[in-house]
């Protein structure tokens, strides 16, 4: 005989019903995650590729002015957002043409604090994906075992050991031991996709981030002009395209 979902669920017992019930709510939580992650992590990547190049020719030009207007423009740009108010105190230690050791310091102190930020914001939400994955299972499991509990009460209340007296109870245990496992196995992978993606762009804020104090080391000691530290950039630029979605 085959049977809907709606009939299946109809035929469960309270307690299966509510296992379910869960499962349905904790599955809502893992799609809204998801879709909340794919569409920022979209959007960071189409701003960073507007941001990357007209940055990297900012930067060419030592116009550090142009390039602070720049990272205020792309606030949703994941490496315009690593260089938030570092131009600033460039544009304050470059008057006199030179920087020290500290202020060089400084600049790499501000970089890093900015991506901690950003990748804080880019794991927000992991904690439920992780949390689903890992207990989806084991909340199936309660109904598995709570319907073999009411299959075995069916066989007592039945008299009898016939396969009729414990179908219900092994049906409520088979289908929320699915649900449980449909429900788990999405957020894992959801889950592992994301750290993966929010790690490559993490790699991809430190190299941006190292190219750019190796220039302020060179104009620092005096081994190489402005505009050749522009061009290292403009190198970093072209090196450092986002991952799709």
């Amino acid at each position: 005989m085959n049977l809907s979902l709606m009939e299946l669920y109809q035929s469960m017992g309270w307690f299966a019903k509510s296992i379910v019930i869960i499962l349905l709510f904790m599955s809502l939580m893992v799609m809204t995650v998801a879709i909340k992650k794919l569409l920022l992590l979209r959007r960071s990547r189409k701003a960073t590729i507007k941001f990357s190049g007209v940055f990297a020719e900012a930067l060419q030009a030592v116009d550090f002015k142009r390039a602070a207007g720049l990272v205020q423009e792309h606030p949703k740009s994941h490496l315009a957002t690593a260089f938030k108010r570092v131009f600033d105190l460039v544009s304050h230690h470059a008057r006199d043409h030179k920087f020290t050791a500290a202020e060089v310091a400084s600049v790499q102190r501000l970089i890093d604090l900015n991506t901690i930020e950003q990748l804080a914001t880019f794991r927000s939400g992991f904690g439920i994906l992780a949390t689903v994955g890992a207990t989806a299972p084991f909340v199936g499991l309660l109904g598995t075992t709570m319907g073999v509990v009411n299959a075995f009460q069916g066989m007592s209340a039945a008299g009898t050991g016939g396969l009729s007296a414990i179908t219900a109870g092994i049906a409520e245990a088979l289908i929320t031991t699915a649900f449980g496992l449909f429900v788990a196995i999405p957020a894992v992978w959801l889950f592992n996709y994301f750290v993966n993606r929010v790690d490559y762009i993490g790699m991809e804020i430190n190299y941006a981030a190292k190219e750019f104090i190796d220039f302020l080391l060179r104009y620092e000691e005096g081994m190489g002009s402005l505009s050749e530290g522009g061009a290292v950039l403009e190198m970093e630029g072209t090196h450092t395209s986002p991952v799709g979605v």
